[in-house]
Order: structure tokens, then C-alpha cells, then sequence
């Protein structure tokens, strides 16, 4: 089974570095010096890694097959990739490959949809959703939306607060809160 490690990015530089998106928890141990990851597509790799660097908590990469900008330039948007190690032992721990397909259901049991892919937002990853007409919803994954995963039963179950799905946005709730609004005003 592959993993994703982390995504290209823009080019740096002029000596072939590129920034990378990360996809991994451990970005030392998969990029490290002499590492050679295969890639999504594979046409573009297997790369090597022989430099690396992190600034400003952004990793930076250089590949021995890409020595020059241009050459960088032309790995952006690829995905680099390894081969799974052994089973993740964390019980809250899933690869997007793991959720892709899944049924969704509503605490009540109410068929929501189908779960298409996760994306890694910037305070928390989110499933996207295919709701039963078709519409793409991203939904926040957290334990109190996504109580319960299951992936041997081919489901999640989701308790999404009002107005969250595009089949609930009659039940939206706004509060004071969200609006503005102060009870102070004069």
C-alpha cells in the first residue's frame, strides 16, 4: 500500500530545491539524505534526496535528479510516495485510502452519503462528503461530528450541528455570537 509523504511544490531557488506540502508525521525519517521515494506519477521519479532543509517550519528539498530550476519547476504538483511500513497502531489514526468509500450516516441512521476523499486543511483535516443529491460538503473531522468511525462496517457516523450539510440548510443555527451581535447595544 502506498503513503503519501508530501506534495511539490513551487521551485526555490535556482539550484533545483522546491518546497514541499507535507503528508507525514515524520518528515525527517522520509526525507532522509539518500532516501529515494517514488512518485505519483510515476514518471516522474524515483527522486533522491540529497539535501534538505526547514525554515520558518516550511521543508525544502533538493533531488540529485533535479539539479537545476527548470528541472524543479517541472516535479511541481507531484506526489511523493512510499510503501507502507507495518499497521498504525493508533485506533484514531486513517489513511485517506482507508475512508475513501465509506457510507455516511446520521446519528439517527439516516443514509447521508458517501465519504470521497480527505483533505488536510490548515486546523484540522476534513472528509469530504458526496451528499445523496450530489452536492460535495466538507465536514470537519472531529470527534464531536465524527463520533464514530468504522471501517470494517464500511461506515462513519455524523452528528453535524445544523445547517453543516447542504440537504440541512434549512436547520442552520447562527448565534449572538457568530452575528456580532452584543446584548449591550444601545
Amino acid at each position: 500500500m502506498l503513503l503519501n509523504v508530501a506534495r511539490i511544490g513551487r521551485a526555490h531557488g535556482l539550484r533545483g530545491e522546491v518546497a514541499l506540502d507535507l503528508r507525514t508525521d515524520a518528515p525527517a525519517e522520509r526525507l532522509a539524505l539518500g532516501t529515494v521515494l517514488r512518485t505519483e506519477p510515476a514518471t516522474a521519479g524515483p527522486l533522491t534526496v540529497v539535501g534538505t532543509r526547514v525554515q520558518q517550519g516550511r521543508w525544502y528539498v533538493t533531488f540529485a535528479e533535479a539539479s537545476d530550476r527548470t528541472a524543479a519547476e517541472a516535479l511541481t504538483g507531484t506526489t511523493l510516495v512510499v510503501e507502507a511500513d507495518e499497521p498504525d497502531d493508533d485506533a484514531d489514526a486513517w489513511y485517506p485510502h482507508e475512508l475513501a468509500g465509506l457510507r455516511a450516516e446520521h446519528v439517527d441512521g439516516r443514509r447521508l452519503g458517501e465519504v470521497v476523499g480527505l483533505e488536510h486543511a490548515p486546523a484540522h483535516d476534513v472528509l469530504v462528503l458526496r451528499e445523496a443529491d450530489g452536492t460535495r460538503t466538507l465536514v470537519p473531522f472531529v470527534r464531536a461530528i465524527v463520533p464514530v468511525v468504522d471501517v470494517p462496517g464500511g461506515r462513519v457516523v455524523l452528528d453535524p450541528p445544523g445547517g453543516l450539510l447542504a440537504s440541512d440548510v434549512a436547520n442552520l443555527v447562527v448565534s449572538d455570537e457568530t452575528r456580532g451581535d452584543t446584548a449591550d447595544e444601545g
